[in-house]
């Protein structure tokens, strides 16, 4: 038996139950897209190029002197600031600071949630059918069962034991409406299974305003069987410091704290502090909104303009948009342009004729590829 046989148990290597990675597929749309005159525009990733806040940079600096090992729990002032935040921003009052968790970012959360919850085989892992993959991952890396599904009733007597929700969407931007989610959370606590609500484009609502999982008009005031997660990465241009929470459920918190403290999953003490300030100052993520929006509405124009239609995009960092024909056919088209954006069908057979257009680039190129559209235009 290999070593990696043996690692993976009887079910063989844990990379047996995952599907390739879908960026790969992207790469000769990627070099053909570089070989413009006008060089790269690339909107297929989320990643923010924007400076991340002096505010937070001066908070990482100050607490660089670090030679001890930081809380997996989290300090108790980061724990408080984020109840504060919820409260001030998502309108959530009644977060218990002892129901917050810090995190290593966000996906490393959505990927391992099923496992830390002790889900296994058996067990259903419900997520939207236009879907961030890693949803999909989790399940998969527990030896849970994923099952896309926009409709939990047509899910029958399976044993269901954590939904997720996703609003603002990605790759879409869809906002749920509030009765969806007490739709959910009622179905939900009828069968015992967690309700887990990716929010982490929470803070760029466009044309519709997004709302938390625990909020009350949601939850009724109560956050059992409840989890939110946000990351940092988005609001705050923190992607590389890799700060994000989960929020919810005290009981819930504290079982993924004791396994998390095993496991050795702590994000380090400088990037808690700068996680604090990023959480205290709105005045940051207000520059950095304002900065996505008139880049959405550059694009979204040139898009139109050219021929797209934008569907849903009402909140959060990418245009979803169709020309009516197969992702991978828009992809090859826009690659010719110099412009590389992700197909739909990286979400998920739903996402098959859109593609996703990220937010996510300078002005300059932005602006770059409004040109290259707008010739196609004319």
């Amino acid at each position: 038996m290999t070593p990696a046989a043996a690692a993976g148990g009887a079910g063989g290597p844990v990379s047996d139950r995952l599907p390739d990675f879908p960026w790969d597929l992207l790469v000769p749309f990627a070099r053909a897209a570089e070989a413009h005159p006008g060089g790269l525009v690339d909107l297929s990733i989320g990643t923010p190029v924007d400076p991340t806040p002096e505010v937070v940079q001066e908070a990482l600096r100050s607490a660089a002197d670090a030679p001890g090992y930081p809380l997996t729990a989290g300090t108790a002032v980061l724990r408080e600031a984020v109840s504060a935040w919820f409260a001030r921003r998502r309108s959530v009052p009644s977060l218990d600071p002892a129901g917050v968790l810090p995190t290593i970012g966000s996906k490393e959360l959505v990927a391992w949630l099923p496992t830390l919850l002790g889900l296994g085989a058996g067990d259903v892992v419900a997520h939207p059918e236009l879907a961030y993959p890693t949803y999909d991952v989790g399940a998969r890396l527990a030896g849970a069962t994923p099952v896309p599904t926009d409709g939990l009733t047509a899910l029958g007597p399976a044993r269901v034991r954590l939904v997720w929700l996703n609003s603002p969407s990605n790759p879409s931007g869809a906002v749920l409406p509030v009765e969806h989610l007490r739709k959910v959370v009622a179905w939900a606590r009828e069968r015992g299974a967690v309700v887990a609500s990716d929010e982490c484009y929470a803070e760029l609502g466009w044309d519709a305003a997004p709302v938390s999982l625990l909020h009350p008009d949601v939850c009724d005031g109560s956050h059992e069987g409840l989890l939110s997660v946000y990351s940092l990465s988005k609001q705050s241009n923190l992607a590389g410091y890799r700060a994000g929470f989960v929020a919810g459920d005290v009981t819930l918190v504290r079982e993924l704290l004791e396994v998390r403290r095993h496991a050795g999953m702590i994000v380090p003490a400088p990037v808690q502090a700068a996680a604090v300030a990023a959480l205290g100052d709105d005045a940051h993520v207000a520059e950095q909104r304002a900065r996505y929006a008139e880049r959405r509405a550059v694009l979204r124009d040139a898009l139109t303009a050219a021929g797209w239609r934008i569907d849903h995009s009402q909140a959060g960092l990418y245009l979803w948009a169709t020309r009516d024909e197969d992702c991978w056919d828009s992809v090859r088209a826009l690659s010719g342009l110099g412009i590389l954006v992700a197909p739909g069908a990286f979400y998920g057979a739903a996402g098959g004729r859109h593609v996703r257009v990220a937010l996510t680039a300078t002005d300059e190129r932005i602006a770059a590829a409004a040109d290259r559209l707008a010739a196609t235009a004319r």
